[in-house]
């Protein structure tokens, strides 16, 4: 194989840098283009006045996942940076004076259920028993098939294993199975929520995120998530990548259905094959002639996405009682915000919302009598996104932080930005400004997802969240290799032929 063909990857995110780093193993020549002035996508970071913000993912789940990318160039992830188990791994805020802490050990979880709904601490181990058997089947033969057909799946060992992932019944009712207790239900419907997806449509496959949740736990990576993106980036260099930043992608030059070249906004370069990490839907309907795209303006606005997100980030010159690394609020209804999000698309009347304080855990990330807090209410996207609306809705919240906690921080805010929708679309050009991807819906599962191959372009392919196998940070760093293994087949077929 020649080894010296260009490889350009579009988009510095964790599939993009995944695919980077395993193109540069092979020996391929990897150029990373990156629209922003630094690496990491969505998960980016924010720094001032002493206090130190991660932009994007807050929660790093599946250890595994991150383990077994490292350990492909011979790394641990200790080699880059510090993990902490959080125990309790999270709070949840139930009203005032009605919380929950969720611990690390599986004795005290099942304790704790135990509290809340006499006998569930059987039925909890019936559930985890099962989840950790999706976790399995799912992580280890579903995650990792790129999906092109349905012919990948007609395997009789892996149909004989897909009988016990539940695709057909919901999270809703696969809970609901097991529990009575409302505080229970919301508790383990939650992961989800990360899915894009509301329970009653979600499969029960998913209940593999309560596996992930619970049994293998909530991890902090000291310095906060970007540091995986650094990680990510010291190998990369370490492999030969050469990543390229302030380097916005305008055009996919194609000749006789073959990339030949990418138009920047600092030149041209030539390139032999493409993995475009970069937001799916703008590639495939922005900077592809309309020969060469994969789908139409109809079918991605057919598309279930996942939910967009209102965020604050806030700085408090105050340290603060009581509450956790992570915080679920959890005193609205649960059902009518899913409404909101998923089936009459609007701005919530009454948000469940999520508030980290990563400074609980790490010193570094605010000055030392002040507190980092990071709000975010999930909300449906494509909405009308404004100033005035986001300030309604950090009055909103912030009173009934307030109002819960017993903790006040209007008068102390020394850092306080918004981030939504528009700037969603306009730092990633996030379809719709969504924040999470292709909602995990049955019908957008597998090789129903936007195909990673191009169709028309033998050199082009397709990683991130808006494809296989789905959003969050673990899989994007498996559609990124999954993407690398797919290109070296194909540059491989061409050389033989």
């Amino acid at each position: 194989m020649d080894k010296n063909k260009h490889i350009v990857v579009i988009g510095s995110g964790f599939a993009g840098l995944s695919a980077a780093c395993v193109l540069a193993k092979e020996g391929f020549k990897v150029t990373v283009l990156e629209k922003n002035s630094q690496p990491g996508g969505r998960a980016g970071v924010w720094e001032t006045n002493g206090f130190k913000f991660d932009m994007g993912p807050s929660w790093y789940w599946m250890p595994d996942v991150f383990e077994n990318f490292f350990a492909l160039f011979g790394k641990t992830p200790a080699d880059y940076y510090t993990l902490k188990r959080l125990d309790p791994g999270y709070r949840v805020y139930f009203g005032k004076d009605d919380l929950i802490d969720i611990p690390a050990g599986m004795q005290q979880l099942e304790k704790l259920f135990e509290s809340i709904e006499p006998g569930s601490s059987k039925q909890l181990q019936k559930f985890l028993q099962q989840a950790a058997y999706k976790y399995k089947v799912g992580m280890g033969e579903y995650a990792h098939r790129p999906s092109h057909s349905i012919t990948e799946f007609i395997d009789w060992n892996l149909i004989k294993k897909s009988a016990g992932m539940q695709l057909l019944t919901s999270m809703s009712k696969h809970v609901r199975k097991y529990f009575k207790n409302p505080k229970l239900i919301k508790l383990l419907e939650f992961p989800v929520l990360f899915l894009g997806a509301a329970p009653q449509n979600t499969p029960a496959m998913y209940s593999m995120m309560n596996y992930a949740d619970l049994a293998l736990g909530t991890w902090y990576p000291m310095g906060g998530m970007n540091e995986i993106v650094q990680a990510m980036v010291a190998l990369a260099k370490n492999l030969g990548v050469d990543i390229k930043l302030d380097h916005e992608v305008t055009k996919i030059g194609v000749d006789n259905n073959r990339v030949t070249h990418i138009v920047t906004s600092n030149g041209a370069l030539p390139a032999d094959f493409v993995i475009a990490g970069a937001d799916y839907a703008h590639v495939d309907q922005q900077l592809l002639d309309a020969p060469y795209r994969n789908y139409t303006p109809k079918y991605w606005d057919s598309r279930t996405m996942s939910p967009s997100s209102l965020l604050f980030f806030v700085g408090i010159n105050k340290k603060l009682n009581g509450l956790q690394h992570h915080n679920l609020f959890f005193d609205e209804d649960f059902k009518l915000h899913a409404k909101e999000i998923y089936n009459t698309p609007q701005w919530p009347t009454k948000p469940l919302f999520y508030v980290a304080c990563t400074s609980k855990t790490d010193s570094t990330v605010a000055p030392p009598d002040g507190e980092n807090l990071f709000f975010l209410i999930p909300i449906a996207p494509g909405l009308e996104d404004t100033e005035t609306l986001r300030e309604r809705y950090f009055k909103l919240i912030s009173d009934r932080f307030e109002a819960i906690t017993g903790e006040s921080i209007a008068n102390n805010l020394i850092i306080k930005r918004s981030y939504a929708l528009n700037d969603f679309k306009a730092d990633y050009h996030s379809y719709k400004g969504n924040a999470y991807g292709l909602a995990n819906t049955l019908a957008q599962t597998a090789f129903f997802k936007p195909a990673m191959r191009n169709k028309h372009i033998k050199n082009l392919l397709y990683a991130g969240q808006l494809t296989v196998p789905g959003p969050g940070v673990p899989p994007a760093l498996i559609s990124g290799q999954i993407a690398a293994a797919e290109a070296v087949k194909v540059l491989r077929e061409t050389i033989n032929n």
